[in-house]
């Protein structure tokens, strides 16, 4: 078990770090910055970066919505459902801090949004939390669908990373519009804690909006999905 939640620690960890941290120090930069389609890209490649890495030790979740989802559809053990969010909030809240020392040694640093997920006034492009609560549960409902179809033995083995990281790269062209993108509450905690505010706030969404989803999505699985 420590080797698994070491694995979810380190995989979390690099999600973060790797896709807000495009946001926060390469999306805007000066002449070559990477963009919204950059962003996306750079959160799809650390899922698939790290579910080859440790995927093989502990399923690589690296979402607590991930792990709800997966032991709705009889995946996942729940008496490890716990310890894997413990693992995956701490990794978050560490690249958080790791991103925000980077960052900050910028002549002119401003915290600003930190990649903080937000509705309203504080949604990338003023949606409401109406929007917010039904893409968040939508995209989360149909990320754990298609991480369950893709990891299914239907599919032929190895390939499931590419799938995963391929639909959070969708998932981030979709919503970075409309909430910054989060289906991850461990991504939303650790930058919301830097942000404060309005951030810590609004968190509850992220929680709820991206849980509610991965039930969803695992509920479905069972009905659509799965073997008889």
């Amino acid at each position: 078990m420590f080797k698994k939640l070491s694995a979810e620690f380190l995989g979390t960890f690099w999600l973060v770090f790797g896709g807000c941290g495009s946001a926060v120090l390469a999306a805007a930069f000066p002449n070559v910055g990477i963009g919204l389609l950059g962003v996306a890209f750079a959160f799809g490649l650390t899922v698939v970066t790290m579910a080859y890495a440790v995927g093989g030790i502990s399923g690589g979740h690296f979402n607590p919505a991930v792990s709800v989802g997966l032991t709705v559809a009889g995946k996942f053990p729940a008496s490890s459902l716990p310890g894997y969010i413990i693992a995956q909030v701490a990794g978050a809240i560490v690249a958080a801090a790791v991103l925000y020392v980077v960052a900050s040694g910028k002549a002119d640093f401003q915290l600003g949004g930190f990649a903080a997920n937000g509705y309203g006034e504080h949604s990338p492009g003023g949606y409401s939390l109406t929007s917010a609560l039904v893409i968040e549960v939508l995209l989360t409902g149909f990320f754990i669908f298609i991480i369950l179809g893709a990891t299914s033995g239907r599919v032929p083995a190895g390939f499931a990373p590419l799938a995963i990281g391929l639909a959070l790269t969708l998932i981030h062209l979709i919503s970075i519009p409309v909430t910054n993108t989060s289906v991850n509450p461990a991504r939303s905690t650790g930058q919301a804690i830097f942000v404060g505010g309005w951030a810590l706030q609004q968190l509850w969404l992220f929680w709820l909006a991206p849980i509610i989803g991965a039930i969803l999505g695992g509920i479905v699985w069972k009905v659509v999905g799965e073997d008889d």
